[in-house]
């Protein structure tokens, strides 16, 4: 009887790739990689482009012919643009600072069997997961606690997120119990014990929860789009939704800029158009490598040891 060898007892997956699969895997990754960046490419490229250049390709440029940065000027200059950059970056650092912070403390008071209402607090956050607020509650909520037309009502109703919360408390029960009697034992109190010893070692989680709140204030446009009625109020999504999207007219540094592009603005609306979408994607390209090693650690060894 022929003895088993330990390649026989492989999975499929852990097998070596053959000559054709390796072929085959880089080249679905370099379509994948051509499909993500060619049409980020098309929009630099468009927003960095002349006037001449944006005309004899008659829109979106994909061959280099002439380079201005009048755009980003004009964008930058001042208007309606630059003034919801500024609103949206106020909103994310405040918001993701809030969320992340009363999301940190709801979860370690959630991870912890013996807190207040432990059972009852976390069933109330799990059943979200199954029934909304809705469009019309969530309005009256804010309506009634005076929020209208305020940089508040971006912030406070989306300051928890259910999700985030479970993932951050499983992350925190992952944490030695042992670990944290032992303080106890020494005279630390809940909160020095979460200050010390929870937060230093839940970084990754940390890092990765804030990059999750983060992306979520800096694209979110339908909470302004919902409770803001002063346009000048507008966080940068919904000015590009406004604007970029449906075409309306757009007041800039110069003057306003029609959706022709005919106006009192000599930028083509179209180069205009690229600039905004490029000044929306930066922080997000910028940060994620930063973020991008913690995210293996920080969500999914605390979903599965949750």
């Amino acid at each position: 009887m022929s003895t088993v060898t330990q390649t026989s007892l492989r999975p499929v997956w852990d097998e070596e790739p053959s000559l054709l699969g390796k072929i085959g895997k880089a080249l679905a990754l370099a379509l994948v990689t051509l499909a993500v960046l060619f049409p980020l490419y098309i929009v630099v490229l468009t927003s960095i482009s002349s006037a001449q250049a944006i005309n004899e390709a008659g829109g979106l440029v994909i061959v280099p012919n002439g380079f201005s940065f009048d755009a980003y000027a004009e964008v930058l200059g001042g208007g309606v643009v630059l003034k919801a950059l500024t609103v949206s970056i106020g909103i994310t650092v405040v918001g993701t600072a809030l969320s992340l912070s009363v999301t940190a403390m709801a979860a370690y008071g959630l991870s912890r069997p013996g807190s207040l209402l432990h059972r009852p607090l976390l069933f109330a956050v799990l059943i979200t997961f199954l029934f909304g607020p809705g469009i019309i509650p969530s309005y009256i909520m804010v309506y009634s606690l005076g929020l209208l037309d305020s940089y508040a009502s971006l912030i406070l109703p989306a300051a928890i997120s259910a999700f985030n919360l479970v993932v951050l408390r499983a992350f925190f029960m992952a944490i030695p119990g042992e670990v944290i009697e032992s303080a106890r034992i020494e005279g630390a109190t809940d909160f020095q014990i979460f200050r010390k010893i929870v937060l230093p070692l839940s970084k990754a989680a940390l890092a990765v929860i804030g990059l999750f709140y983060a992306v979520a204030y800096w694209n979110a446009f339908f909470n302004a789009l919902l409770y803001l009625n002063d346009s000048g109020k507008w966080p940068l999504q919904l000015v590009l939704r406004t604007y970029i999207l449906q075409g309306q007219p757009m007041q800039t540094a110069s003057g306003v800029m029609d959706a022709s592009g005919l106006g009192l603005s000599a930028v083509p609306v179209t180069s205009v158009r690229m600039a905004v979408l490029v000044l929306a994607m930066i922080p997000v390209v910028l940060i994620y490598p930063f973020i991008q090693r913690h995210f293996i650690k920080g969500v999914i060894i605390g979903a599965v040891k949750g």
